[in-house]
């Protein structure tokens, strides 16, 4: 079977590679160039660059990695650029060029869009890109927003985890404009072990199920992120009507690049999921 599209990818242009003028510079061109690699044999991929705009993003050094301290202001608040949109254009446009048999979407990874619609609006047309994420990365802290690796310092366990899940159909109700929701999971990535224990998903489970209801029942895509494979998230994403998936390896670096590809195929098919007639369409159900 055909490998589908890798729908979630980053290049130098996401804010947390470092940037074009660091050491990501070049990035997007090696990633194509893995993706044609007979290794992996990748006939699609969309570069969904990062579309922030939270000014209000608390956090630590700590929760950082050692190339984004500098984005850190003395007061504590991220200070992420913004998506250089022409220079990203500009370097898709390279690519498609320099790689003609692959097939190069553009797209963006839009933190937060229920907060943010005006600013990404003012900034681009999200109409003309290929595919946009939703993400849901900060969730409330009074004025403030933090990740969840931070408030896993101060809040429980399961109240990092409630307030994830309880803001994500807050998200989709008050959001038109991302089609795929993705990493689900993405609070469950900092989950802390050492304190709390493995992490358990059916504790949590009305949660999610409440969130993937939400989503399918605004027509909209579940991202399958394949950083790890969670049989319980496809399996519930379809009991509570999800209709369609995308798979996103949520690459930073080319070396991860369609991370886990073939396994979630298969898992996903298992559940009833079957691929488009092209590697960038959703799988359906």
């Amino acid at each position: 079977m055909q490998l589908p599209a890798d729908s979630h990818v980053h290049s130098e242009w996401s804010w947390d590679t470092g940037g074009p003028l660091s050491h990501a510079s070049g990035r997007m061109q090696q990633t194509c160039a893995r993706a044609q690699a007979q290794a992996i044999g990748l006939p699609a991929l969309v570069f969904t660059e990062h579309l922030d705009f939270d000014a209000r993003w608390r956090t630590t050094a700590a929760d950082l990695m050692p190339h984004q301290h500098h984005l850190l202001s003395t007061d504590g608040y991220v200070r992420a650029p913004i998506l250089d949109v022409d220079g990203y254009l500009d370097s898709i446009e390279r690519c498609r060029h320099r790689f003609p048999e692959l097939r190069i979407l553009t797209g963006v990874e839009f933190g937060q869009p229920h907060l943010h619609e005006a600013q990404a609006s003012h900034l681009l047309d999200l109409g003309v890109i290929d595919r946009v994420l939703g993400s849901l990365h900060t969730l409330e802290v009074g004025d403030d927003r933090s990740e969840p690796n931070t408030l896993f310092r101060t809040w429980s366990a399961d109240e990092v985890m409630w307030a994830y899940l309880d803001e994500i159909p807050r998200m989709v109700a008050d959001s038109r404009t991302f089609e795929v929701f993705t990493h689900i999971d993405y609070a469950v990535r900092a989950w802390p072990i050492e304190s709390a224990g493995p992490f358990d998903p059916r504790r949590f489970e009305e949660g999610f199920r409440n969130a993937m209801r939400a989503i399918a029942d605004s027509d909209r895509i579940l991202e399958m992120n394949t950083r790890r494979l969670l049989p319980w998230i496809p399996q519930w994403w379809s009991e509570e009507g999800g209709k369609a998936v995308t798979f996103g390896s949520d690459a930073h670096v080319p070396e991860a690049l369609a991370a886990n590809f073939p396994e979630a195929t298969a898992m996903l098919a298992h559940y009833g999921f079957r691929p488009g007639q092209r590697p960038e369409e959703y799988w359906t159900r």
